[in-house]
This record gives C-alpha cells, sequence and structure tokens, in this order.
C-alpha cells in the first residue's frame, strides 16, 4: 500500500511550505494492494527534526482545533481526501524541510514528504546557516546591479512616492512591495523568508560583515569576504552608504517604541497609520544618514526591506489586537475618499501597469510575483486584497505569510 501526499493542494515541491493559518492539503491512495473494503484507515502524523524547529499539527476541516495526528479513510479508488496542516505557533523552522508528514498504515509509513514552516522571524535572531541563504539570495536577485533587484529599486522613488506614501495605502502598498520581493527570493532559494529588524532594539547579529554589513567612518558598508553582498550595485554605483547615529551593536534607532505603536490610534486606522508614518517609521529610516534615509534612495539598501518588514509587522500586530482584518469594518481602514491608488478598491501601481498622470510615467516589474502556495493578492492587488493577509474573513485571502510573533489563533 502507498500513499501521495500533498501540501497546499500541490504536487509542486516548492508548495511545500506551511504557515500558522491552515494549509489546504490532500492525501490518495497510490497503490490499494493489501487492503481489505472500500477504504483504507491512514493516519496523518509528523516527525520534527528538532525540539525547537518546526512543528506541524493537522485538521479535517478548515476550522476547529488541531492534533498531533488525524485518521483519513482513503478510497480505493485513489480519489483524493482533503486535510489541512497548520504550523504549531512558536514553532518556527530554522531549516528546509525539518518537518517529516507521515502517512501509516498500523505502524508502516506509506507515505511521506518533508514540509517547512515558513516564518518571518526577527533578523537578530537568525543562525548563521539562515543568514548565509539569505544574503546569497540578495546577492542572487542583485546580480551586481544587471538582475530583477533593479525593478524594486526602481519602484520606490520620487515618481512613484505619492503612490506608497503619505495617505492611506502607505500599509497596504508596501505589504505588496515586500511579499513581491520575498516571492522573487523565494525563486531563488525557497527557504528564505524577509526577516524584521526591529528597530526599537538592539540588533548586534544583523549589524554584522557577515549580515547587512558595518558602516566605516565615510559610511560605506564593509562586508567580510564571504557575503556576497559586498559585490551590491545599485543605479550602476558598487557598494552601500548608511550612516547610523547610533551604537548598532548596543543601541538602537530613534522613535516610540512597539507598546507605544500599537496603542496609536485607539484601534482606528486613519490615525494609527497617519502617526506610525512618521513615527515609528520615519525615525527609523532618519536614524541613519546615507541612502536609507531618504524615499527617492532608500531602497538601494537592502537594510530598508528588513526596516519595512517590521514596519508590516508592527500593523499585522495592530490589526490582530483590534481585530482588524475585514476591509467592509470601518475601522480597519480609511475610507476617507483619497488620492488615486490609496482607496480600497484601487489597483495598486506598479503592479497595474498604469501609467501617466496621477500615475508615475512608468511602471517598473510587471505584475506582482505568483507564489505555488497560495493565489492571493493576484498580480494586479487592489488596496483591500492586503488587508487580510492571514485569511480570517475569506480563506482564500490568505497571502501565505506569517510573522514569528503574531498567531493566527
Amino acid at each position: 500500500m502507498n500513499a501521495d501526499l500533498q501540501i497546499n493542494n500541490s504536487a509542486n515541491p516548492k508548495a511545500r511550505y506551511v504557515t500558522w493559518e491552515p494549509s489546504p492539503c490532500r492525501a490518495r491512495l497510490t497503490n490499494s494492494s493489501g487492503v481489505i473494503g472500500p477504504v483504507a484507515n491512514v493516519t496523518i502524523t509528523s516527525v520534527s527534526a528538532s525540539a525547537t524547529g518546526g512543528a506541524v499539527r493537522f485538521r479535517k476541516t478548515a476550522t476547529g482545533p488541531s492534533s498531533a495526528s488525524i485518521t483519513l479513510q482513503l478510497p480505493i479508488t485513489g480519489a483524493s481526501v482533503p486535510f489541512f496542516t497548520v504550523g504549531v505557533f512558536g514553532r518556527p523552522s530554522k531549516a528546509d524541510g525539518d518537518v517529516r508528514i507521515e502517512a501509516r498504515s498500523g505502524t508502516t509509513v506509506i507515505g511521506q514528504v518533508r514540509v517547512m514552516v515558513r516564518i518571518r522571524r526577527n533578523a537578530n535572531a537568525l543562525s548563521a546557516p539562515e543568514i548565509a541563504r539569505l544574503v546569497a539570495a540578495f546577492a542572487q536577485l542583485n546580480n551586481q546591479g544587471a538582475g530583477r533587484f533593479a525593478d524594486f529599486r526602481n519602484m520606490h522613488t520620487n515618481a512613484g512616492s505619492p503612490q506608497a506614501h503619505g495617505a492611506p495605502g502607505f500599509l497596504p502598498w508596501h505589504r505588496a512591495y515586500l511579499l513581491d520581493l520575498e516571492r522573487e527570493l523565494q525563486a531563488i532559494d525557497s527557504s528564505v523568508a524577509l526577516p524584521y529588524w526591529r528597530f526599537d532594539q538592539a540588533a548586534p547579529t544583523l549589524f554584522t560583515t557577515n549580515f547587512i554589513g558595518v558602516s566605516n567612518a565615510n559610511g560605506t558598508v564593509q562586508f567580510s569576504a564571504s557575503n556576497p553582498l559586498q559585490f551590491w550595485v545599485t543605479d550602476g554605483v558598487p557598494g552601500i552608504n548608511r550612516s547610523p547615529s547610533f551604537n548598532t551593536n548596543t543601541g538602537f534607532a530613534g522613535g516610540i517604541n512597539e507598546a507605544q505603536t500599537l496603542a496609536l490610534g485607539a484601534g482606528q486606522y486613519r490615525p494609527f497609520r497617519s502617526q506610525m508614518e512618521q513615527n515609528p517609521h520615519g525615525r527609523a529610516h532618519t536614524s541613519f544618514g546615507g541612502f536609507i534615509s531618504s524615499i527617492p534612495t532608500a531602497a538601494r539598501d537592502p537594510l530598508f526591506f528588513f526596516l519595512h518588514c517590521n514596519v508590516d509587522r508592527l500593523w499585522a500586530k495592530w490589526q490582530r489586537q483590534f481585530g482588524r482584518f475585514d476591509s467592509a469594518t470601518a475601522a480597519s481602514y480609511d475610507s476617507t475618499p483619497s488620492p488615486i491608488g490609496h482607496n480600497l478598491p484601487d489597483t495598486m501601481w506598479p503592479w497595474n501597469g498604469i501609467t501617466g498622470p496621477p500615475r508615475p510615467p512608468t511602471a517598473p516589474g510587471g505584475a506582482l510575483a505568483g507564489a505555488p502556495t497560495v493565489a492571493a493578492p493576484g498580480p494586479q492587488p487592489r488596496v483591500k486584497d492586503c488587508l487580510d493577509y492571514q485569511g480570517r474573513v475569506a480563506a482564500a485571502a490568505r497571502m501565505g505569510f506569517d510573522y514569528d510573533d503574531v498567531a493566527n489563533p
């Protein structure tokens, strides 16, 4: 007897990644020899590579409690039976495929597949192998200035700034921007996810020559001989310029802390967004001189994406704290008529390909990258498509990422 297991309802190995939300899966018999009767009772369970690495649980339906194992009745016809896999909160993976999902008939393993609980984690907590994989993927995406990263650099400029800043769409636009870049990184190495820089805490692991680099007295960022970011090029110019105004070993960026940020706006999106865009977001940017301190050059520094991953994490935590995932709920977004690109039904530049006033003159990068794990938010996302990222209102809205400290109860 043999069974086939598909994660995220796909036979694609690049679909074998799960988060805190239930991933739809299916099991079927591919060889029913020895089965007596029309179905075989098959137990779905998992084995984790370590006590501190990834862990998953299972459900027969999308909602309800999860358990360490479930029993499915698989027809001898080979018809698929659905189930759901959920990452265990607090147990993200630290290596690709560090969880083995097994199908068992009695004590016999009749099918198995390896998965990863792929979660956005604190950059300062990443291990050396995780850092090496991440910087290698970034360097390949940049390809010494000749790679796909050039499109992402060209999305975040003065010309595109009105689409991304100073209005309600600031947070949804940057969520889509991060997701697009992350999916391009995962096309290079499926095991990586964007980490976040908690700019209200010291991050001595992040600011090293093996990771995001160390600035010299002139603001030129230095890397170790083994770090491929040493070959970083943007706008035809090698290197990164970044001058911190704080001690990167022991200090942190200026601005309000996480608790103060989550208290902004008293649960109302409009004041929350407008205040947090200035502080802590703006203060984190201007805690440096160099590229990252200014909108037209900020995206030339890869640290930009870790900074904005934390901005998005803070929004995600605020959403969870107040239950602000439903675009139909007034407090979840700002319904005041806004510039094009910032209203809930608006498609977002540059992924919609629309150019000319009031949009910018070009739309670099094309459609938003797809993923083998989820369908949302689609190639031309609307503002409202970026609110329900965990699929709490509608499962189909799930965007395929989660943060290590933002649960989905």
